[in-house]
């Protein structure tokens, strides 16, 4: 007998206490085992649509909902008696007339009572809105996968009732429909063929999923809130599963799953190629934490795949490969290297702070050793032009500061990645037969030319996720000129998962509509859809900092009114020194809280305050940015650091993108405020 487990289960399961997902474990691991357990009570539901339909006694009160039939189980539903036997009489499982997906379909007429109860709360009767649909064939719109029982209410649907509308269906015809509503034309489904088991169709793989044992469904059932773990998207499937021919980019804004892109491909690599050794990277200590805990539920306890997978960022994995093969390097401090640039530019006429940044940005990024090639370089990111004397005069500068570092023995980072790659190149002999890059817009010049001669040697080896809109580290520069040429194979997720519409399309303000990288290759945020709907962010301006703790602080109260738990609630700030404005309003609701470090470990009934650096990788329920105030984002301590004006946009561009990383942390809720003076960036949030 097939045992399948379909995503309305798991999201139920994340809805119920950690003593009742025990007992709903047991049943599942039992029903799996055998369908005829004698300790299993199955009782018929009566009043179903679909006969096929049983609950199962998990205890005194809850219920599993199973669909049965003689050659299959699936774990369908699971809730408190009357909750579980309400859900299971408004569904049914369908094969779609068209398509040919399985679909569990809500059946349309209990919606239209609810619908007719909202229309009667309206106090006035509003202008009745155009049908969105109305000039869409319902033929087209049955090959997008709306349920046939549902074609009348499409074709009625307005920009009002859309969402609400849009939370019944599959959700291949919902994506088809946002799609619609914004002026896409979406892609007709794929029709499967006569003979294909309809479980096996790709829109119906992305809600029900084969367990071939028990390890699959421990798997699924001990992180039910981590649907990407079990299911996956088939435009993510598609990227993860494909051959490529050369180095591949996936973008995407926030929410999109770049990231579980990438943590798929890693297990699918692992899985299919027994000879692989596959390096999963990224930039920071706290992001590679973050995917190791993200890898081991997503594989589980197999060590045939995780011991084939290296997690690390990527300094790590260059330090260690830099000692085995030249010995442990004496890196230069950073205090070493600006007391080395001030005393080569003492007496010249060139800013200390601005030789540094020369340095790190051009002469030590793309690891120039003479005058020649320093000066032919592009300087991508260096707004001041200099002209041919003012470089000559640069360069002693620089050659005196590249003196003092060989002198003393001392290596930069971008100097041991230089190293490592003309070692590689040499040696014939790679470490990893594939890199996959997650937060790929904060590589830098050498570490993306290190791992350019990783993959040289295998066209397949190189995969990258990332969003230009996340760019907070580092500068702007052609992945071409170090030989990472992405064209043809850089895509660009376009269904948001994690964000509501509202805190999406708000968040959004803060970017450009579109971002092109130095090679050309553009993201269009306006072509992403959210999937659901949710209120609007809350913003707010304080007269001082006690009226905004006060405020938050009641705040956090509401959310747990509203039956948030409080490790589903996330507070964040600019830096270190507003995380005490954060631990004022946790402690002043009286609540329990977790302060993040590197391991980026949220804890149980804890709220999590942290930094804006380290909400990269995490998400919540509820999010709060605290703290925007003027002079503390945009951070005044990076703008008087600039001694080159044409810098200043720069700074301004990535502190931008290092709040629209924060808010887009939120799923269903969003809070962001201020004392007055407020961050310029919150009048860009404010909606029209």
């Amino acid at each position: 007998m097939q045992f399948r487990i379909a995503d309305s289960f798991t999201a139920s399961l994340s809805k119920l206490t950690a003593q009742e997902q025990k007992a709903v474990k047991t049943t599942a691991f039992d029903l799996q085992v055998n369908p005829a357990h004698p300790g299993l009570q199955f009782h018929r539901i009566e009043r179903a649509k679909d006969e096929n339909f049983w609950s199962i006694r998990v205890n005194r009160d809850i219920r599993l909902i199973v669909h049965k039939t003689a050659s299959a189980m699936l774990l369908a539903y699971v809730d408190h008696h009357d909750d579980a036997y309400a859900w299971a009489e408004r569904r049914r499982i369908e094969v779609h007339p068209k398509t040919g997906a399985a679909q569990l379909v809500e059946i349309r007429e209990r919606i239209e009572e609810q619908v007719i109860y909202r229309q009667m709360e309206v106090a006035e009767p509003a202008e009745e809105a155009a049908p969105l649909f109305a000039h869409v064939d319902p033929d087209d719109l049955l090959g997008y996968g709306v349920p046939e029982a549902w074609l009348e209410d499409v074709l009625a649907a307005t920009e009002e009732s859309l969402f609400d509308l849009a939370e019944h269906l599959p959700q291949e015809a919902a994506e088809a429909l946002l799609d619609l509503a914004t002026g896409k034309t979406p892609d007709q489904a794929p029709v499967a063929e006569p003979s294909q088991d309809a479980f096996n169709h790709p829109d119906a793989q992305r809600r029900f999923r084969l367990l071939t044992d028990a390890a699959e469904l421990q798997q699924a059932l001990d992180y039910p809130w981590e649907k990407w773990t079990v299911f996956l998207h088939p435009a993510q499937r598609a990227y993860v599963d494909r051959r490529y021919t050369g180095p591949t980019r996936i973008s995407g804004s926030a929410g999109t799953g770049k990231t579980v892109v990438a943590l798929h491909r890693a297990a699918h690599l692992a899985k299919t190629e027994p000879d692989a050794k596959i390096l999963l990277t990224t930039f920071s200590k706290p992001l590679a934490n973050a995917l190791r805990i993200k890898l081991e539920r997503l594989v589980g306890q197999r060590p045939e795949i995780l011991d084939r997978i290296h997690v690390a960022p990527l300094r790590e994995v260059a330090y260690g490969l830099y000692n085995e093969t030249f010995g442990q390097p004496s890196l230069a401090s950073t205090n070493q290297l600006r007391s080395l640039v001030t005393e080569a530019a003492t007496g010249t006429d060139f800013e200390p702070s601005f030789v540094l940044a020369e340095w790190q940005e051009v002469v030590d990024a793309w690891q120039l050793e003479t005058w020649e090639a320093y000066r032919d370089v592009p300087r991508l990111g260096r707004k001041t032009r200099l002209g041919a004397k003012q470089r000559e005069a640069l360069w002693s500068i620089v050659e005196h500061v590249r003196q003092a570092l060989a002198d003393r023995k001392l290596v930069t980072w971008p100097g041991v990645y230089h190293r490592l790659s003309n070692h590689l190149r040499t040696a014939g002999r790679r470490p990893y037969s594939h890199a996959i890059v997650d937060e790929a817009q904060d590589i830098g010049v050498a570490e993306l030319a290190f791992l350019a001669a990783l993959g040289e040697d295998h066209d397949d080896a190189l995969f990258f996720t990332g969003d230009l809109g996340q760019r907070i580290f580092q500068q702007p520069f052609s992945w071409k000129a170090v030989g990472v040429d992405l064209r043809g194979r850089s895509h660009t997720l376009k269904i948001c998962y994690r964000t509501s519409e509202q805190i999406r399309t708000q968040a959004d303000r803060l970017l450009p509509a579109a971002i092109s990288d130095v090679d050309g290759n553009s993201e269009d945020r306006r072509t992403t859809v959210s999937i659901f709907a949710g209120p609007r962010p809350e913003l707010h301006e304080f007269a001082d900092e006690v009226a905004e703790y006060d405020a938050v602080s009641a705040y956090l109260r509401t959310l747990k009114d509203d039956r948030f738990t409080l490790d589903e609630i996330g507070i964040f700030v600019r830096d270190d020194r507003e995380l005490k404005r954060a631990r004022r309003a946790a402690s002043t609701a009286d609540l329990p809280f977790v302060q993040l470090d590197d391991k980026v470990e949220t804890q149980p009934n804890h709220i999590a305050i942290g930094t804006m650096h380290l909400a990269k990788g995490l998400e919540f329920r509820a999010v709060i940015v605290m703290s925007c105030d003027d002079e503390v984002i945009p951070q005044q301590h990076r703008i008087e650091q600039i001694t080159d004006a044409a810098d200043l946009d720069e700074v301004y561009s990535t502190e931008r993108h290092l709040l629209y990383v924060a808010c887009t942390r939120a799923r269903e809720r969003l809070w962001v405020s201020g004392v007055r003076p407020a961050s310029e960036f919150l009048d860009d949030l404010v909606t029209d």
